[in-house]
């Protein structure tokens, strides 16, 4: 190294920062701050481990299981993805199209309570959505897409 120009030196220590920081973030960091996809099967099948880490589960509302009240904003309902079931507690009006059966991601953390807090609840439609016609308001393409789902 005593025959290197100061610009080389400089240029091995940025590649030594840039391999560190790409070791750190594929052995330990990433896994801290990525929030995985899974189902309600696969979050059971890690048992503890699955406790208070971020996560977005995907599935649909089970029949009957919603509970919602309207004065303290309190929603419930049953996730499912037909080989697991994760109740959901989750804060603040829902979704306009949210209905049993329907499929939604739900992102939050599962408590030792084996109750998945949700922060955020987003339903996933089909992709038959259109933007309403001139004319048609919201109101009336939402009437429409839950009777061509729902039939």
């Amino acid at each position: 190294m005593a025959g290197m120009s100061g610009r080389s030196r400089w240029l091995i220590a940025a590649a030594v920062v840039m391999i560190g920081a790409f070791g750190w973030l594929l052995y330990g960091g990433l896994d801290k701050n990525v929030v995985f996809f899974l189902t309600p099967k696969e979050l059971l099948a890690k048992g503890t481990s699955g406790y208070e880490v971020p996560v977005r589960l995907g599935g649909q509302v089970k029949p009957k299981s919603v509970q919602w009240d309207s004065t303290s904003s309190d929603l419930r309902f049953v996730l499912t993805d037909g080989a697991g079931d994760v109740t959901v507690h989750a804060k603040g009006m829902p979704p306009q199209m949210f209905r049993d059966g329907m499929g939604v991601i739900v992102e939050g953390r599962y408590g030792r309570d084996n109750v998945f807090q949700s922060n955020s609840l987003m339903v996933k439609h089909s992709n038959e959505y259109h933007p309403p016609k001139p004319g048609e308001s919201p109101q009336e393409a939402y009437k429409t897409l839950i009777k061509v789902s729902g039939a």
